[in-house]
């Protein structure tokens, strides 16, 4: 539940800095300068980590928001929460980027609008799964979503093993079938992963019909638009409630505004395919938002299951990346 779409340039100056360093090292090395080469490493090294850090706050805001939400569940319903969430969201985003309405294409406002479809949708699923399984296994079974389509795009025989291990994480998550858990529930999730996917397709198109943040804006509005009905039928006068109102802003920018943010910081200084590889981390990180906030605590089988799930993301995802990179070295 991450915006992807801004990694093709960043992705491409962050290839450059380890570069320029590179070139001033050796240049103070050749002037004598004492201890140049040291300081700059060091600084290279910290100006490398800043965008990490950005990445991994992100995450934990994410997951740790939809913790928040769980425990509004009960106020606002599952539904509810979506709306708020989506709406609060919105609304800072508008505020915030104020993106114009005027001199776009149909062909762009139809790309936003089925980015914001797909958004509205990932959300809706996520948190109907949210409320009737755990958070750290709602997020490993969505995860799968992302997960085929890399498998899908790469085609190679090698991700057929990622899938394939992907596979096996699923099958110890149920016990050897979904029925250990609520099988709506897993359904849920399962959808959730694959509208997950497509918000990955239309965030990337959305980011190249529209500057900066503003499709993104624009999404969100259309996805609080879809959801608001949901929302007004499953919980009514409870969205007026102060407390839940406040809860729901909460919500909104823990799981969105704040991630967003964040990681299109990030992405102006790491790579897109590094990027990519870190949010397969987010199994963990919701396993770790769920355990200490609302006490949901895995079996060691359910442990095994999600690091084989991240261990299958990653290796999609490393293995797609090499594939680019040496595509790449034979254009040179």
């Amino acid at each position: 539940m991450n915006d992807q779409h801004s990694g093709a340039e960043p992705a491409a100056a962050s290839v450059a800095v380890p570069e320029a360093a590179t070139a001033l090292e050796v240049s103070g090395a050749a002037s004598g300068e004492p201890g140049a080469s040291g300081l700059r490493a060091r600084a290279g090294r910290r100006a490398a980590l800043g965008p990490v850090a950005l990445v991994v706050a992100g995450g934990l805001s994410v997951q740790f928001g939809s913790a928040v939400a769980a425990l509004l569940m009960p106020k606002a319903g599952a539904l509810g929460v979506v709306t708020l969430r989506l709406a609060a969201a919105a609304l800072i985003l508008l505020v915030v980027c104020r993106p114009k309405l005027r001199g776009h294409s149909r062909a762009d406002w139809g790309t936003v609008a089925a980015f914001g479809v797909a958004m509205g949708g990932m959300n809706t699923l996520f948190y109907q799964a949210l409320d009737r399984i755990p958070l750290g296994i709602a997020v490993t079974l969505e995860v799968l979503g992302p997960l085929a389509l890399s498998v899908f795009a790469s085609r190679r025989l090698v991700n057929v093993v990622w899938a394939g291990l992907a596979l096996v994480g699923v099958v110890l998550l149920g016990g050897g079938g979904l029925d250990r858990l609520d099988p709506v529930g897993a359904a849920y999730a399962l959808g959730a992963g694959a509208m997950w996917a497509a918000y990955i397709v239309f965030s990337a198109r959305t980011g190249r019909r529209f500057p900066q943040a503003d499709g993104l804006a624009l999404a969100m509005a259309v996805a609080a638009v879809l959801s608001l009905p949901l929302g007004v039928i499953e919980s009514g006068a409870k969205l007026t409630v102060p407390s839940t109102l406040a809860l729901g802003a909460a919500v909104a920018v823990l799981s969105s505004v704040l991630p967003y943010t964040l990681e299109l910081m990030a992405l102006r200084r790491l790579p897109a395919p590094t990027f990519a590889v870190m949010m397969s981390l987010e199994p963990a990180i919701a396993a770790t938002a769920g355990f200490l906030i609302l006490h949901q605590a895995l079996s060691a089988t359910d442990a095994l299951a999600i690091a084989l799930v991240i261990g299958a993301s990653m290796g999609a995802v490393r293995s797609r990346s090499g594939r680019r990179s040496r595509s790449g070295r034979r254009r040179e």
